[in-house]
């Protein structure tokens, strides 16, 4: 059996995040021949170049990515030991690893998330953002503990994954002041031809938004696309056009962006769903997300 060298994969994980041989070495206190050594030896070890020079940067490559992630969790749980030996029985911080699909609105992430940070237990939040496949591969290698994501996970993956719908709502299209003001009027005839900032193509609520165009006949003005769903908003709170959002999160929007709505369409419906890699929710935090989205969720 092959054995890991921590002391190795300590000066590794340093380097990694301190982007230079020479800033980890001015952080660990030894020489940067030493922890070039060390390295060498880990990338030895393992048969894999962890580093590629980028200038003056040691950047990660694909295998030291996989090394980082994994880097992480492992002191990360070594911190963690220390902290459940000092305080009392019991304080043992719970830690929930959250991937959240790109496309997933964050207003809604963080409306979900909430009731996690009430736990009697203390729990330590690890959220991470991706392509669905992406984080579907992370699930199946226990990586994550939930994937939060817009639709379920397709049966052709080639592990098994169980999908728990978590409710759905309907759409607000919301603008800044002015031009909300202008196409409340004569909603939803207004929208068509009215600059729009739409989420990018072949998204499952720009599908979504596009049929329901299609039934009302309504063909806007597409200003600009995104997926940096977040960007879309600054950009519209600017004027630069409307946007459709989750009815559940309106008034957060309003509060951060000072968005005005124009109109809903309940008809056009947005789901929303968290993938485990087991069929039964049992982890605590997992639990409370599920019922704080059914209870805010339609």
């Amino acid at each position: 059996m092959e054995w890991l060298n921590y002391h190795h994969l300590r000066y590794f994980w340093t380097v990694a995040k301190e982007g230079s041989i020479s800033r980890a070495a001015a952080k660990l206190h030894v020489s940067q021949p030493s922890i070039s050594e060390q390295i060498r030896e880990l990338e030895s070890a393992l048969g894999e170049k962890l580093f590629r020079r980028e200038g003056r940067n040691n950047k990660l490559t694909e295998a030291g990515q996989v090394v980082f992630g994994f880097a992480e969790e492992i002191f990360a749980l070594g911190r963690e030991m220390m902290n459940a030996v000092k305080q009392r029985p019991g304080a043992k911080t719970l830690r929930l690893y959250v991937g959240v699909v790109d496309s997933f609105p964050k207003l809604v992430t963080n409306e979900i998330l909430k009731p996690v940070f009430s736990l009697p237990q203390t729990v330590h939040v690890i959220c991470r953002e991706g392509k669905m496949e992406d984080l579907l591969a992370q699930l199946a290698a226990h990586r994550l503990d939930i994937v939060l994501s817009d639709e379920p996970a397709s049966s052709s993956v080639n592990f098994k994954t169980f999908n728990h719908p978590l409710g759905e709502t309907g759409t607000t299209f919301c603008a800044e002041k002015r031009l909300a003001t202008r196409l409340k009027r004569n909603f939803p005839k207004s929208l068509h031809e009215a600059p729009a900032l739409l989420p990018s193509d072949n998204t499952p609520f720009r599908r979504t938004l596009e049929s329901w165009f299609r039934a009302q006949r309504i063909q806007p003005n597409v200003v600009a696309e995104f997926e940096d769903l977040a960007l879309m908003k600054v950009m519209a709170s600017e004027g630069r056009g409307f946007i459709a959002m989750p009815s559940v999160a309106v008034n957060e929007a309003r509060e951060s962006y000072g968005f005005h709505a124009i109109g809903r369409a309940d008809q056009c419906r947005m789901q929303f769903h968290a993938i485990t890699a087991e069929r039964r929710i049992v982890h605590p935090a997992v639990a409370a997300i599920s019922t704080q989205a059914r209870r805010i969720l339609e």
